[in-house]
């Protein structure tokens, strides 16, 4: 068996009742990005020899968001399960060999360093199939996972399935595998509809497994919130603080001085260089360059602004488009760099 080549799924097709929008739930924007984009973005370093998206409720609008990346889309014109879902991109995934990685497209925190680790411990192990979980104090709503005394998974139970005994475990699927391709297009219509929903889960592929004789190994994801999935309002609030303080973490540690990181947005496409100054409030979006010795003052709105060296932008101003000489004063509530 070879994991040398690798194939990506992304589950896109959900409509996402709880986020209480008629808009498609991978499209909810956080962090400068629908959700589905950071989990593309993340999974870009693993250099996947296909990637498919499986869409589904609003089609049109998710592909079209999907014009700048390197993918295959299939539709799941019915909304059957996560099985069903996965079936799906058979088409476009049947001559290939090697390693399928299947991901949700509502899981905007995952990090590009933990899926590696995940395809490495796959890959050195040989397993057919490989779960990523995680442990929470609040099981609740998600699926949970049934092991033997070596720590080997036997089964996914999903929480409306889960008897009491069962409900009380804290090891729950985070929704990702690593799967080898012909074992999973072999099994999947082995799957039934024999569970309270009546759909075609893609956890049975691990009971189906274990029948099989194969050992399913479990990844364990030390960070519980790096794979949780955003079905609210709320959890989208809460993924978009994340992403926001991940980012500017990353600038402080490079020298970058913030009086309330909590309340501060820099894109990503954004460049500062160090002994910068932002205050509270402050939002730099666009491709906006910030030199050295700027002071940015509170509740300021930069977009695609160039500032060279020692620039200080006034309080509550609001530039767009503008490259400043270096030294460059602007008064506050300013509407313009003129």
């Amino acid at each position: 068996m070879t994991h040398a080549t690798l194939s990506l799924v992304l589950l896109a097709a959900g409509k996402g009742t709880r986020m209480k929008s008629n808009k498609a739930k991978v499209l909810h924007e956080l962090f400068y990005a629908p959700m589905l984009h950071h989990v593309l973005h993340a999974v870009s370093p693993l250099q996947a020899e296909k990637t498919v998206v499986v869409v589904g409720h609003q089609k049109e609008a998710v592909e079209e968001s999907l014009a700048g990346f390197s993918v295959d889309t299939v539709v799941q014109k019915e909304q059957l399960g996560t099985g069903h879902a996965v079936l799906c991109s058979k088409p476009v995934l049947a001559e290939m060999k090697g390693t399928i990685m299947i991901l949700c497209g509502d899981t905007p925190l995952i990090r590009s360093e933990t899926l590696q680790a995940m395809l490495t411990a796959h890959t050195q192990c040989e397993a057919v199939l490989t779960v990523m979980t995680t442990i929470l104090d609040n099981p609740s709503h998600y699926g949970r996972i049934i092991c033997d005394n070596e720590g080997m998974v036997l089964s996914i139970v999903e929480e409306k399935d889960a008897n009491p005994r069962e409900k009380k475990i804290q090891e729950i699927n985070a929704g990702i595998y690593c799967v080898d391709a012909e074992f999973l297009f072999s099994h999947l219509l082995a799957i039934g509809t024999d569970n309270s929903q009546g759909e075609i889960y893609l956890t049975d592929i691990v009971s189906l497994a274990v029948e099989d004789g194969h050992p399913v190994h479990k990844f364990i994801n030390p960070v519980p919130q790096d794979v949780l999935g955003v079905n609210s309002r709320v959890e989208l609030a809460e993924a978009q603080r994340e992403l926001q303080l991940r980012r500017n973490r990353v600038l402080m540690l490079n020298g970058v001085g913030m009086i309330s990181p909590e309340t501060t947005l820099v894109s990503p496409q954004t460049t500062i260089d160090q002994d910068v100054t932002l205050h509270p409030g402050v939002q730099l979006s666009g491709e906006s360059t910030i030199s050295t010795g700027c002071v940015i003052e509170t509740g300021a709105l930069l977009h695609n602004v160039t500032l060279a060296a020692d620039c200080r932008i006034g309080a509550y101003s609001c530039l767009n488009g503008c490259s400043l000489q270096p030294k460059s004063i602007i008064p506050p509530h300013t509407s313009s760099c003129s």
